[in-house]
């Protein structure tokens, strides 16, 4: 049986239908917005021996058909997902998870493909809607449904599901998810707009996703889907651990004198005790050892929570609102084009500055839309940060995740590509970490940026953010640690300049979501701290150094007639190659006559880009050149004024006194300087040398009119024949 439920959101209409496509998933539905459509399913397995944690797994897959296109490659289909389809997966994660039973263990997959684009209204928002149905019609326990929506906000006007052909006009671009009664996840990026801008946007998109889950509801109402029994098992270790042994438990966290390392080692050793005095009942198999380190792990999360909560006691004693120690360092690499080193705590960041060409920025494509990309931040999270060993792979989901917020924190500062035609790649090495190593990848990349003479509009620093609650008792924290981060509930990570936001993405662990009210003290705690970092950074560096590395490429742009294009590229491209020879530069040309120059060599650079002007500009009659012979005739030489651009020297012109040949004073390969003193109506250059010449007197030296030649008394006739030319004699 097909049930189809549809409703107006944004202005345009959105449909959820079931019962159709994919009938042996636990749950599907065919979501639609405008023309694009998602088909979204959820799929639960059984649970995975041995295993301590909620096995979720969320797959967005893009298919080239849905734009109209066939993959490029040698394969032509699909292959790993891109950028793009990972952070769409990662954002349809956050906000469901935290909607399953605690304790539920089972496998559950919920894969997206989208069926249809129509390169107006964005898949991503969609995948969070269609998941929340797909699991709430399932058998699949799943407490409640959420909802997400795409905010904008162009000429002080908020839009709703901001189309995808107006996001470069909009100064805001945020991803809302929550519930009927909370936010549950927040991921924006932003032109520095106010917090009060943002929370109106947050406050308007949240009576949207009411809308659409009252759409939802209706459709679950018809299908009255049963669910499967499920009973979280309690550890009967728990209660009896904690009561025994809490005091120690905080003896061995809260200290400000130790490290992390020495922190772990502590607790580990108190572990070591616990297990050890259990050890006998383990062997008997009265309790199992999973118990054990379960209720351990229960009892560090009760002392971290607990003495926030009643004492107002973090792990190193800072009050709620204190940023941890930051030092700050930037050119601490000799031949990279920008480096900075920025520690804050136990967490620390080494960002390093590239500068490319054009030739060098990314080609993104995605749903048939294609884009070159000339900024890039990558991010890398080594096992070593942390003091662990694992194995060595390319870059996981986190580690994209937290490179795209840092890019999309710096993205809004940066030049334009008319001011600073450069390709720009930053990369953090994570080298320690100990709390929201993103961040401190925003704060080392805006060092990098400026110490690489990136003329940023303003500094950014980014913080994360901190919730520990129970009932009405709540704590903000700013600057968290990773315990912090892993037993509190909520991750909301800010940047900005000291004038507006750039960045956010928050997570909030709870059920129950957050407050408005909330989530409104938190901006403004974080905006505390954002501007008390950007001091600290600023102690080190505050403005873009005046010039690039010497070891980055020099670039001149200049802009020329674009119908002069074709002489600058030359017969089968012969002229742009043997300027690229001759200097080594790149030279880049865009259609609409923009021409770009890189090379390393800045006297090379500066050669190449005089050899471009050099040949689409106009030859004027009295301008001087230094030329070059490049022929050689009975009757003067051809001198090369400018690339490609050649005037005759009349054997007359050459000297003051008469010459019997050229080659008396000029030859092949000679450098000369030449007056242009007649351009005919063939457009030929005529050039005299002779007139540059010290002691050239015109009244002497000039050009002297010819008498006509009068025929001779032999009866010869007129020395012209009747084509005008010399008759031979």
């Amino acid at each position: 049986m097909v049930t189809r439920v549809e409703s107006e959101c944004g202005g345009r209409k959105l449909s959820f239908e079931t019962g159709k496509l994919a009938k042996q998933a636990n749950g599907a539905v065919v979501v639609r917005y405008g023309d694009t459509v998602l088909l979204v399913t959820a799929v639960m397995g059984e649970p995975r021996p041995g295993l301590d944690f909620f096995p979720l797994t969320v797959e967005f897959r893009e298919k080239s058909y849905a734009a109209g296109v066939i993959p490029g490659g040698f394969f032509k289909r699909e292959g790993r997902p891109a950028t793009e389809a990972v952070l769409c997966s990662r954002l349809t994660d956050r906000p469901i998870r935290p909607l399953f039973p605690e304790g539920f263990k089972k496998e559950v997959q919920v894969m997206a493909s989208i069926l249809s684009y129509d390169g107006v209204n964005s898949p991503e928002v969609l995948t969070i809607c269609g998941a929340s149905v797909a699991l709430m019609i399932s058998n699949i326990p799943f407490l409640e449904p959420c909802a997400a929506v795409k905010m904008g906000y162009i000429d002080g006007e908020y839009i709703v599901n901001l189309p995808a052909d107006r996001e470069a006009e909009s100064e805001l671009d945020l991803v809302i998810a929550g519930t009927a009664t909370a936010v549950t996840m927040v991921e924006s990026g932003s032109k520095e707009l106010s917090e009060d801008i943002i929370l109106k946007a947050i406050e308007i998109g949240h009576e949207e996703i009411k809308k659409i889950i009252i759409l939802q509801k209706e459709m679950i109402d018809q299908i009255k889907p049963v669910k499967l029994d499920f009973e979280a098992n309690v550890n009967p270790l728990e209660e009896e651990i904690i009561t025994k042994y809490y005091d120690q438990a905080v003896e061995a966290l809260f200290s400000s004198e130790i490290s992390k390392h020495e922190r772990d080692v502590r607790f580990g050793a108190l572990k070591t005790e616990v297990l050890e005095l259990y050890a006998e009942k383990i062997e008997n198999e009265e309790v199992e050892a999973k118990q054990v380190s379960g209720a351990f792990e229960a009892l560090k999360s009760k002392a971290v929570r607990n003495e926030l909560l009643k004492n107002n006691r973090r792990i190193d004693n800072r009050k709620t609102t204190d940023i941890r120690p930051i030092s700050c360092e930037t050119s601490v690499l000799p031949r990279t084009h920008g480096s900075a080193l920025f520690t804050r705590g136990e967490t620390q960041s080494l960002c390093v500055l590239t500068l490319g060409t054009g030739r060098d920025s990314q080609r993104c494509e995605f749903l048939g839309h294609e884009e070159r990309k000339t900024f890039m931040l990558h991010y890398n999270f080594p096992s070593f940060a942390t003091g662990e060993c694992k194995p060595i792979r390319g870059p996981a989901r986190r580690e994209i995740g937290h490179g795209a917020l840092a890019e999309r924190a710096l993205s809004y500062v940066l030049p334009s590509q008319e001011d600073f035609p450069y390709t720009i790649r930053l990369v953090s090495e994570i080298l320690e970490s100990n709390g929201s190593s993103s961040m401190a990848s925003v704060c080392a990349g805006t060092m990098a940026l400026m110490s690489g003479g990136v003329k940023i509009a303003k500094p950014v620093a980014g913080i994360a953010m901190g919730l520990i609650s129970e009932g009405d008792e709540v704590r903000i924290l700013s600057d968290i640690r990773g315990t912090e981060d892993h037993y509190g509930d909520m991750d909301f990570k800010v940047t900005g300049t000291a004038d507006g936001v750039t960045a956010l993405q928050m997570d909030i662990k709870l059920k129950k979501g957050l407050s408005t009210e909330i989530m409104k003290t938190a901006l403004y705690q974080a905006k505390e701290g954002r501007l008390h970092i950007l001091s600290e950074m600023g102690k080190c560096i505050q403005t873009a150094n005046e010039e690039i590395s010497e070891y980055a490429p020099r670039m001149y742009q200049i802009k020329i007639d674009t119908e002069k294009i074709g002489m600058v590229i030359g017969p089968g491209g012969k002229m742009i190659r043997s300027i690229v020879d001759e200097t080594g530069a790149e030279v880049d040309i865009d259609d609409d006559g923009t021409v770009k120059i890189f090379c390393s060599d800045s006297d090379m650079a500066l050669k190449a880009k005089q050899i471009v002007e050099g040949i689409v500009k106009e030859i004027e009659v009295d301008e001087v050149y230094d030329g070059i012979v490049k022929r050689v005739t009975n009757f003067g030489c051809f001198v090369e004024m400018l690339p490609g651009k050649e005037g005759l020297v009349h054997i007359s012109e050459i000297d003051l006194t008469r010459i019997e040949k050229v080659e008396d004073v000029l030859n092949v390969g000679d450098t000369v300087k030449v007056k242009v003193i007649e351009i005919d109506d063939m457009k030929r250059v005529n050039l005299s040398r002779k007139v540059l010449l010290e002691g050239y007197d015109p009244e002497v030296h000039g050009k002297k009119k010819r008498e006509p030649r009068r025929p001779s008394s032999g009866g010869g006739g007129n020395r012209y024949d009747r084509k005008g030319g010399h008759n031979r004699r």
